[in-house]
């Protein structure tokens, strides 16, 4: 009998299929697969987070300095109306991922995340290049959080007193103590920093709209003025696509969520929202406040380039244009904590993707072994040795350099979109050609394998297009035009590295890839069943008939928060 499970407390139930005996999926993965996932006590996970902590790491993952700061230099390129468009579009299509997204991980919440997905209803190639490429990713971006961070400490004590390398070091070592103990801590202080996030923007959401509507201190109404002059686009378009890259952190956070097919399709349902409201209101009223030919909004673009603080908001734009000063120190620590939580929470999604790796078979063992709270250590200390690099920001002359790394290892994040979709798109036709209907699934993408095709070409569009300015010939140093050659191989290098680690694998492992009737779609499933089983009872024997939260809480507060 398969697991009876509710969607939603208003739903009705849905019956998930019966897996195959415990021989036949053992004599089925040795005989289509070839390889084994680690599966023991000694190599598992805790399925420690809580459904609050969940959603709200959802959303937060996706709010950071992109937000705050990066809006700035896209409205300056683009104008008002094109990033609202812009940042609308990319929306839309993050949403279409993180629903395929949870529909996998809905049916089956692997401790591999979505890397486990790709080898296991795709191909195995596929998932050993998403996972590379994944790991790659964010071991760069998780020592560039480290130096933004040090860069805002600037603001109150400059790096001629104290080196920046000392900042660097003590943010290091939190982190790294942060994630060593364990799910339960690291789950509720990212909640509680997420929550953070989350007001900061709320607030600064309320104060925009009250200047729009002119409610500063200069009582001016602004409207759509600075739509009309100097105009709402410019010719030179702009892109919104690593605002929202990190979105899909809940994929990773799947293997230790509590009740994951509760608790993941309902934060997939709220990104939606959240989408709209702290993305696309957040540049709709910047486009309003902010002239896109504004002198301070010129200033802030380049001090974004070179540093990471407050002056480089357009928020903070807005706010001197309307006669409200002394707030940037507030909000530049509001920044700091952005870029902590974004550190502390890199070093997690480097570390779980090098346990799934390990788990998958495509990397050493010993990176998919767990301690007795279920943290994998020695991927832990392989991914934290690694962030020391951020070191080499201490000194100008590499500066440089790493900055030409972070710019490599981006393009890997439409890539995990891509991968995503794709898998996506193989789950549903192995699905459906093993008899696997939408009636019997916690969770289904609404718009189906339409929404799937239709995300995957814009995104395989803003990867080949997403350093489009990398054509157009620059001024040089001596005055003359040349071709932006270093921009254009740090944007695009990542594609054929991602193209070959997949060619690379095929023609070692000769594997073919999986078809729709190969694909394994209930490996482990018994397990996490049971595990689902046992939770539901534990927890209705702890509530004992007990009240939930009400219809207001669910209603106004939950999607929030």
């Amino acid at each position: 009998m398969g697991l009876i499970h509710r969607k939603d407390p208003d739903t009705k139930v849905a019956r998930f299929p019966s897996p195959p005996s415990s021989e036949e999926k053992d004599s089925f993965t040795a005989a289509h697969h070839g390889h084994g996932s680690l599966d023991t006590p000694a190599t598992g996970l805790h399925r420690g987070l809580k459904s609050r902590q969940i959603t709200m790491i959802a959303i937060g993952g996706a709010i950071g300095t992109g937000l705050i700061i990066g809006t700035g230099s896209s409205l300056a390129k683009a104008g008002p109306l094109s990033i609202l468009i812009s940042y609308s579009i990319v929306g839309f299509i993050v949403y279409m991922v993180m629903c395929a997204l949870g529909e996998m991980a809905a049916y089956l919440p692997l401790q591999s995340g979505f890397t486990g997905y790709a080898a296991r209803f795709c191909d195995p190639a596929l998932g050993f290049s998403l996972g590379y490429t994944y790991w790659f990713k964010y071991i760069i971006v998780t020592p560039n959080q480290l130096t933004a961070a040090s860069l805002v400490l600037q603001y109150w004590v400059p790096r001629e007193k104290v080196n920046p390398g000392v900042f660097i070091a003590v943010f290091l070592v939190v982190i790294v103590l942060v994630n060593y103990l364990g799910i339960k801590y690291f789950g509720e202080i990212e909640f509680w920093l997420s929550s953070i996030k989350v007001l900061t923007i709320v607030g600064l959401l309320i104060l925009s709209l009250v200047l729009v509507l002119g409610g500063g201190p200069d009582h001016d109404r602004k409207g759509f003025r600075y739509w009309k002059n100097p105009g709402a686009m410019k010719p030179l378009y702009g892109t919104a696509t690593f605002a929202y890259l990190g979105t899909e952190l809940v994929g990773v956070t799947v293997g230790e969520a509590q009740n994951p097919r509760r608790v993941i399709p309902r934060a997939i349902k709220l990104t939606f929202w959240r989408i709209v409201v702290f993305y696309v209101l957040s540049v709709l009223l910047i486009g309003m406040l902010v002239p896109y030919n504004s002198d301070r909004l010129s200033f802030a673009t380049k001090t974004a380039t070179t540093g990471t603080s407050a002056s480089a908001s357009p928020f903070v734009v807005a706010m001197i244009d309307s006669g409200i000063t002394g707030l940037a120190g507030f909000l530049n620590a509001c920044i700091l904590i952005f870029v902590f939580s974004a550190a502390n929470s890199d070093l997690y999604i480097a570390t779980r993707t090098l346990y799934g790796l390990a788990k998958e078979g495509n990397s050493a063992r010993i990176f998919a072994v767990t301690d007795s709270r279920g943290v994998p250590i020695y991927a832990l200390g392989l991914s934290a040795a690694i962030a020391c690099i951020a070191f080499l920001n201490v000194a100008d002359d590499s500066k440089k350099v790493f900055t030409y790394f972070v710019n490599l290892v981006t393009i890997f994040g439409i890539l995990t979109w891509i991968s995503i979709l794709v898998t996506h798109i193989y789950f549903v036709k192995a699905r459906r050609a093993q008899g696997i209907e939408n009636h019997q699934l916690a969770y289904v993408a609404p718009f189906g394998l339409y929404g799937t095709y239709f995300a995957l070409g814009f995104c395989i569009v803003i990867a080949l297009f997403k350093n489009f300015d990398a054509f157009v010939y620059v001024k040089g140093r001596a005055g003359g035009e040349h071709f932006d050659y270093v921009n254009f191989i740090t944007g695009y290098l990542g594609i054929p590295l991602y193209l070959a680690m997949i060619i690379g694998y095929k023609l070692v492992s000769k594997n073919k890839g999986w078809t729709a009737e190969t694909a394994d779609l209930y490996s482990g499933k018994a397990a996490i069943d049971q595990e689902e089983e046992e939770f539901l009872a534990n927890k209705a024997a702890k509530q004992g008939g007990g009240k939930t939260r009400g219809w207001f809480y669910r209603t106004f507060v939950a999607w929030l928060f």
